[in-house]
């Protein structure tokens, strides 16, 4: 550990004297961010927000594969490498969501303006196409509780939009352990028309053993200007998946054979399935230079059949679940919101209400996951359920410039939860647990921002937020059958702190840099009260504390140079203790003691690249990643030892008449070294390790033409 935090320190020091920049300085061209509902420049929003252009998702040889393998320069985010494409992205914010064992939770999501977040705060991202990406922005700090339930950070994806003469692209890659991609592309203005259109296969047998995943989508974006005052914009996706699930590994396993499944994956045949439509439209009217309306609609319809491995001696017990999973999803909402533009004091003032609402339906079904002595198949049904949960969320925001250097920030938001359960599935001692409950909250937030010259921002925040409980948390009570109407959610209290700086427009070396200090007490903290048999049972516990530090920085040295790093502080703990049931792998001494880290939470992250990135002729680069420690569960026992890894990358552009060809090729873990790329957070058998790849590689080629 001692040449590790040396190295930090040094590294750390060099960004203090170089002034660096924040990772949204790989960005060269203007932007506009809608982390506050009102369009600022990211320098101008008294928040932490980063900006990662499309591009770069696709840039530097990357597989393409998911999100994880370019979110490293964003500080305070941590996007775990899970080589599991049957669950989901493993997404954090300042330590929410860190716990999730499945799916993004405590983070909310947004694609195009459509949540990817359902209204009980489970979310996921499978559906993303890479290819159409056209920015991802990440809010972090207290205006992100003005986005409702479980918006402990948020982040949203917005897709290109046709521009200029039609352009038709395609990309391919293939790689390590038999990594396949094939992306095609068409995009342009036609009339009053922009369009987009995107789809692509990937194909992968995986780093680890019974690891093999598909996954084929389409998306699709229509710009219509209707006339200079009013815009429509339709939006359609489409996704499955389909991956073998290799499960976690235990210490001993991880130890000795980091590439292997347990022994259970391969005997239940662990797996999931995944399809998903979705249809969306945003329309916007701007009636005058002072007021503007947009109106977004959408639904869509979700799919998911997951095998479990559950041994068939559990699965016995008549109020056992079973070991397979089914869930049927429809969902769609609304968000209707209106800007008017005035006067406060004879200086400017904006002001953004709305009213959002959303729904989601969900069937959910559990079978045996076995038929006779015959394992890893669909058996007798053992679960049927209809579940709803319902938001309902008015809002109200204003900015207000008091005078020529001050800019004032202030929301507020009130969430309406409400979940509702009809068993369909009552046989023997298995009763009737229907039922329902609703949370509400007020979740107001504030800033202020000093802008001292054209070069600084100072600002600070504060806002109030809450988490309700999933469908997945409240699916078991600790006894019996039914759902755990008892938990209540979470509500947290945010503060945060921070000075933006940037060189002087048009001189080099360019410099910009960010830094922030936060500091979140949160109540009734939602934690794991056991973990048995496949069954996760939840409880609130005290308070938890959640505080650090994030600075960020880039340099150009010179045209087409860039060099950028992020480094993150944090210090997450349970300020109370709690009890905690189940077997003695879990908690052995059926008590959390108060201090202990929050699991899947990293005290310390660094992440730094350099390169060389002109318009034509070759590319090449270099980044370095450093990961503190993670503790697995409640209790401390064990954790995820830090790691560092490299990666480097080279490739050359060449423009031919209207052609643009490139090529790339990666390799990253250069070193080779074993590492936990995730963890599964208070994994009931003790299996918490997700390994990493070892050293891999990825080649990609592309081919654009504008016509």
């Amino acid at each position: 550990m001692k040449p590790a935090r040396s190295h930090l320190s040094r590294v750390l020091a060099c960004l203090a004297l170089a002034g660096a920049a924040p990772s949204n300085a790989q960005t060269l061209a203007p932007i506009s961010v809608t982390a506050t509902r009102t369009e600022l420049p990211p320098f101008d929003v008294p928040a932490s927000v980063d900006v990662v252009d499309g591009e770069r998702l696709r840039s530097d040889g990357r597989a393409q594969v998911n999100l994880s393998e370019s979110l490293a320069l964003v500080p305070g985010l941590l996007a775990r490498d899970r080589q599991n494409q049957a669950q989901d992205l493993q997404l954090s914010v300042r330590g929410f969501g860190a716990r999730s064992t499945f799916g993004v939770r405590g983070v909310r999501l947004y694609v195009d303006g459509i949540p990817a977040t359902m209204p009980d705060g489970q979310g996921q991202l499978s559906h993303i196409d890479l290819a159409s990406v056209g920015r991802l922005e990440v809010l972090r700090g207290p205006f992100s509780v003005l986005y409702g339930n479980s918006s402990g950070g948020v982040m949203q994806v917005f897709t290109e939009e046709g521009q200029g003469s039609p352009v038709l692209s395609s990309s391919a890659a293939t790689g390590s352990h038999g990594l396949r991609r094939f992306d095609i592309k068409a995009g342009g203005v036609a009339g009053v028309l922009g369009y987009v259109l995107s789809a692509g296969r990937l194909s992968t047998d995986g780093y680890r053993a019974h690891s093999a995943a598909e996954r084929a989508g389409a998306n699709l974006r229509l710009d219509w200007a209707l006339d200079s005052e009013r815009k429509l914009t339709l939006l359609a996706n489409t996704v499955s998946v389909a991956a073998q699930d290799p499960l976690g590994l235990s210490r001993a396993q991880f130890d000795v054979a980091p590439r292997s499944a347990d022994a259970s994956a391969t005997t239940f045949n662990t797996r999931k399935t995944v399809r998903q439509s979705q249809l969306g439209a945003v329309y916007e009217h701007r009636v005058n230079a002072d007021h503007q309306l947009r109106l977004m609609v959408y639904g869509g319809e979700r799919a998911t059949t997951q095998f479990q491995a559950i041994p068939t001696g559990v699965q016995a017990n008549p109020l056992h679940p079973g070991g397979v999973i089914g869930l049927a999803r429809d969902y769609g909402g609304l968000d209707l919101r209106w800007t008017t533009r005035t006067l406060l004091a004879q200086r400017p003032l904006e002001i953004v209400g709305g009213l959002a609402y959303d729904a989601m339906k969900e069937t959910r079904r559990g079978w045996q996951n076995f038929q006779g002595t015959t394992p890893g198949v669909q058996g007798a049904l053992r679960r049927e359920e209809d579940n709803r949960v319902t938001s309902l969320d008015p809002y109200l925001q204003a900015s207000w410039k008091p005078a020529p250097h001050w800019t004032v920030n202030a929301g507020v938001r009130h969430s309406l939860v409400r979940f509702s359960s009809d068993d369909r599935y009552i046989v023997g001692t298995n009763r009737d647990d229907s039922g329902s409950v609703r949370y509400s909250a007020t979740l107001p937030a504030a800033g202020i921002t000093y802008a001292p010259s054209a070069q600084w921002r100072v600002y600070a925040a504060a806002g109030r937020g809450f988490e309700t409980p999933t469908f997945n948390e409240l699916a078991y009570r600790p006894a019996g059958t039914g759902l755990n109407f008892a938990l209540r959610p979470s509500r947290s209290d945010n503060l945060e702190a921070g000075v933006k700086w940037r060189s002087a427009a048009g001189t080099l070396p360019r410099l910009e840099s960010t830094l922030a200090v936060f500091h979140t007490a949160t109540r009734d903290e939602i934690v794991t009260q056991s973990n048995v048999g496949g069954r996760s049972t939840f409880q609130n516990a005290g308070a938890t504390r959640r505080r650090g530090l994030e600075l960020a920085g880039s340099i150009a040295p010179a045209r087409h140079w860039l060099a950028q790093l992020s480094y993150t502080l944090l210090d997450a703990r349970y300020r109370d203790g709690f009890a905690c049931v189940g077997n003695a792998v879990l908690c052995p001494a059926a008590l959390v003691p108060a201090g202990n880290r929050i699991p899947g939470t990293a005290r310390t992250a660094l992440a730094a690249e350099i390169g060389w990135r002109p318009p034509t002729g070759w590319r090449a680069g270099v980044d370095a990643r450093y990961l503190g420690s993670v503790a697995v569960n409640d209790v401390n026992s064990d954790a995820a030892a830090s790691f560092v890894t490299l990666g480097a990358h080279v490739g050359y552009v060449a423009e031919i008449n209207r052609w643009t060809l490139s090529a790339a090729a990666r390799i990253d873990n250069l070193a080779d070294r074993r590492y936990a790329g995730s963890v599964i957070v208070n994994e009931g058998n003790g299996r918490y390790f997700e390994p990493a790849a070892g050293r891999n590689h990825v080649v990609s080629v592309s081919a654009n033409y504008r016509f």
